[in-house]
């Protein structure tokens, strides 16, 4: 498994890639001020930035399934199981509670100074326990409040829940069945998701299942990529010219389908009647663009040049670094600079411009000290506690480390995690 190890710096990159695509769709309000949101094809992107998410949800399968296969594809052990789900809210659970805590502080703070009572649906026990238990977004209609992003945590965490079962079935494939059938198995399973993407009665798509039919064909078919992705890595050169290709094309396909989405009569939905000034609506239909998102992971995974190596350069992985932080804290740190823009009359023009780069520089400002004071210190702190190594070797996880026994891993490989939101962080021998 050496061998695919070489994609931890490019599926690091796509990391900040994805977390920033969600940050900018947040940001539609702002840049709509400014009158950015009017230059071709840039408002387009932005207004279908949720698609992050998605991205997240497939790497998340992919990179799980490239950590565990080996591991606890085997057979099902209780002893396996339940460190893997503690890895996992390791990972997670640490910056999740800081935000729940912050969100909830940020909101009566604010009731507090403008004289008001909190007035949100969400302001109860019963919904704080749910965020704190990561239940928050099961369900046919889930309602969602507190740190508002951390619906994405629930359903990965309901994807940890099950993915001890999932492997054994990727095992399976994996060793059982030609690459064809895997191809077929990868078209079968999102053919529910684009299918439900079709409808059009929520364009943020979370009404009647939608955010579990996301992550499970999504994080379902993440890993039938990585399946595939093993069967091609021996290809030579014209497997990997071709999947260079494809990491340069897909990407483009997508901003084509945001375009070609964002001028489609029957793509868009209603006007926002609640709030009219709000960020536009997402058009319906955008999940149809998800399946170009999972197999641009592949072609990553086995390109070396091109986009890979763009997404490998030193500021993008440590912007993959921090990807989860900023993906966690970005909304509410966003919530305090509107208060702050409000209560000092800045409405537009340069001043207002100049609020702008300062919300984008603070908000990474922000992630970084998250990243570096509770995400990794924690985190280490919940490996100890299992006796595992309180740093890994390779955050990619212990695949590459097995790999790698017999030799000592280089300065470089320390440093290179493979962490989409939510993904592993795996214990190494």
């Amino acid at each position: 498994m050496l061998q695919v190890s070489v994609f931890i710096r490019q599926l690091t990159g796509i990391r900040f890639v994805a977390a920033f695509w969600v940050f900018a769709y947040h940001l539609q309000g702002p840049f709509n001020v400014l009158g950015l949101l009017a230059i071709p094809v840039l408002g387009d992107v932005m207004r279908v930035g949720r698609l992050g998410v998605d991205l997240f949800f497939a790497l998340s399968g992919f990179i799980l399934t490239h950590t565990y296969l080996n591991r606890m594809g085997h057979t099902a052990k209780a002893k396996a199981t339940l460190r893997f789900w503690w890895l996992r809210l390791a990972r997670i659970y640490p910056v999740h509670v800081v935000m729940l805590v912050i969100a909830g502080l940020a909101v009566f703070a604010q009731a507090r100074l403008v004289g008001e009572s909190v007035d949100r649906d969400w302001w109860n026990p019963i919904d704080f326990i749910k965020n704190l238990l990561l239940i928050q977004e099961w369900g046919a209609n889930p309602e969602r409040g507190w740190n508002f992003v951390a619906w994405s945590l629930s359903m990965e965490w309901l994807a940890y829940l099950f993915f001890p079962l999932l492997v054994l079935v990727l095992w399976r494939l994996h060793k059982k069945v030609p690459t064809f059938v895997l191809v077929i198995a990868w078209f079968a399973v999102l053919t529910p998701l684009v299918g439900y993407g079709l409808g059009t009665s929520d364009p943020y798509y979370t009404n009647n299942w939608g955010s579990t039919y996301r992550i499970g064909t999504e994080f379902i078919a993440g890993a039938i990529t990585y399946l595939i992705v093993q069967r091609l890595v021996d290809g030579g050169r014209l497997v990997q010219r071709g999947a260079e290709a494809l990491s340069l094309l897909l990407p483009l396909a997508v901003v084509a389908g945001a375009v070609v989405l964002a001028r489609l009569p029957a793509a868009q939905p209603p006007a926002n009647a609640i709030n009219p000034d709000a960020e536009p609506l997402p058009p319906y239909f955008h999940l149809t663009l998800v399946p170009l998102l999972i197999a641009w992971i592949g072609a990553l995974a086995l390109a070396r040049g091109g986009m890979a190596r763009a997404l490998s350069t030193r500021a993008l992985v440590l912007g993959g670094f921090i990807s989860y932080s900023l993906y966690m804290t970005h909304l509410v740190w966003m919530g305090l600079w509107r208060a702050g823009m409000n209560a000092a009359g800045i409405e537009g023009g340069a001043l207002y411009a100049i609020g702008v780069v300062a919300l984008i520089a603070g908000a990474m400002v922000i992630a970084w000290l998250m990243w570096k004071v509770v995400e990794e210190p924690a985190r280490e702190w919940m490996r100890g506690l299992v006796g595992t190594r309180r740093t890994p070797t390779e955050e990619a996880g212990e695949a590459i480390v097995e790999a790698d026994e017999a030799r000592a891993p280089s300065k470089d490989e320390s440093v290179e995690p493979i962490e989409p939101v939510a993904v592993p962080d795996e214990d190494s021998r």
